[in-house]
């Protein structure tokens, strides 16, 4: 009788390689599940897992079978209705004419759709599949935080662990060559002429001679035989060295205005897109820092839990955040080690003449020193001032500046990918 027993490391998860396949396949379902989902949930519950159904009709797998031999003919019915080209009308009730479902039957029997589940970590993965910072450069090496291991050769000493066998084989092999070549090559021609002694005749052999080569044969193989078969001059190993990952350092500045103008559901949809910025970084960017900034008339550096959910509200200065943006980068990222990236969400309404500031701002001050800057106006009225200032400064930094309308919650995440999207390098 026979055992086979599973030693594999992942014999808990069996599944996971046809998981990945089965993902793969239906990735397009998922996709757009994922997206509707992103549209439709709360702020606390978007980082959740999804439930996704796939139409039954989509699951069938495709079989081989024989097709109908030789030649065949058929005779099929005409009809008075229809000509070729005429679009025939969906029966009502749905598919299948009556009943609910898509799998019903005027026989009480039918194939339910598909139904699974995706963990958090699948859903972030494809809300977030296709998305990066623009134009993330990698300014520094920063640091020794992070290495990774790279083969360099062969070295003598090492641990047994990365013990390299044929080399070392090859090695021991080479040592016995070298110091038996003289020995095996005075062996031959002693057993050549040992063997033309034998051949003679027995009353003409010199058997005092025959003796002599007997004893330097054996004398000569017990020399070679001591020559060890493998020493520890021999052994050879793997040699790794751990060279430092360069490492690209990005911070990001998420600039939210709170004034009174920005009712409660405005600022909820700005709070649902920065905190799918906030996750979009979190998850891709491990070494990205964000700081986050609210305003009214005046503006404050604030933490997450504060950024999120404070009721703080007032009047609308637009450019103390940005004036305190310019600051804080001042202070604490300079642009020899960081890539600086910022991202505003506003109504749109502004104090008097301070939109003109902010372009000022923008144009000279932050935009030389930015990778990318992203604004967002949230409002279904007609833009004003402010909008209108930033399509100038769009129209003269294109390549780091992007502005996009938000009216409902189902716009954030195609706003979203739009500003986010991957970027195609143009090939001279």
């Amino acid at each position: 009788m026979s055992y086979i027993i599973d030693r594999r490391l992942n014999s808990k998860n069996k599944s996971t390689v046809n998981r990945q396949r089965f993902l793969r396949r239906y990735r397009k379902h998922i996709q757009k599940a994922v997206s509707d989902a992103v549209g439709q949930r709360s702020i606390t519950d978007i980082d959740k897992g999804e439930q996704i159904s796939i139409p039954s009709k989509d699951i069938s797998e495709p079989i081989f079978h024989h097709g109908k031999g030789g030649r065949n003919s058929n005779v099929l019915p005409g009809n008075k209705e229809f000509v070729r080209g005429d679009r025939i009308p969906r029966p009502p009730g749905g598919e299948g004419g009556s009943g609910s479902g898509s799998g019903a039957s005027d026989q009480g029997e039918g194939i339910d759709d598909f139904v699974f589940q995706i963990t958090q970590e699948e859903f972030l993965d494809f809300m977030f599949e296709d998305l990066e910072l623009p134009n993330l450069v990698k300014r520094q090496l920063a640091g020794n935080e992070e290495f990774k291991m790279r083969r360099a050769g062969i070295a003598s000493e090492g641990n047994p662990g990365q013990l390299n066998i044929v080399r070392s084989l090859r090695s021991a092999n080479a040592r016995r060559i070298a110091l038996t070549s003289g020995k095996r090559k005075k062996l031959k021609e002693l057993e050549a002429e040992l063997e033309k002694e034998e051949k003679l005749d027995p009353a003409l052999r010199n058997h005092l001679h025959i003796t002599a080569l007997q004893e330097e044969i054996e004398a000569l193989r017990n020399r070679i035989n001591r020559v060890p078969w493998l020493d520890t001059f021999d052994l050879k190993y793997n040699l790794h060295v751990k060279d430092p990952v360069p490492r690209s350092k990005a911070v990001m500045f998420c600039l939210m205005d709170v004034s009174g103008s920005m009712n409660q559901a405005t600022k909820d949809i700005a709070k649902r897109f920065f905190i799918l910025l906030y996750l979009f970084l979190q998850r891709n960017y491990e070494h990205t820092e964000v700081v986050f900034i609210r305003h009214h008339t005046s503006a404050k550096e604030v933490d997450e839990q504060e950024f999120f959910y404070s009721r703080e509200t007032g009047g609308t200065i637009v450019s103390s955040a940005l004036k305190l943006m310019k600051e804080i980068l001042d202070e604490r990222y300079p642009l020899s080690e960081w890539n600086v990236y910022g991202a505003q969400a506003s109504d749109g309404d502004n104090w008097n003449d301070d939109s003109s500031t902010c372009s000022r701002i923008l144009m000279q001050d932050l935009l030389p020193k930015l990778q990318y800057y992203s604004y967002i106006e949230i409002t279904p009225r007609d833009h004003q001032a402010l909008w209108r200032e930033y399509q100038e400064v769009q129209a003269n930094h294109g390549d780091v500046f992007a502005m996009q309308q938000i009216v409902e919650v189902s716009d954030i995440y195609p706003v979203f990918r739009e500003l986010f999207q991957k970027r195609t390098v143009p090939t001279s």
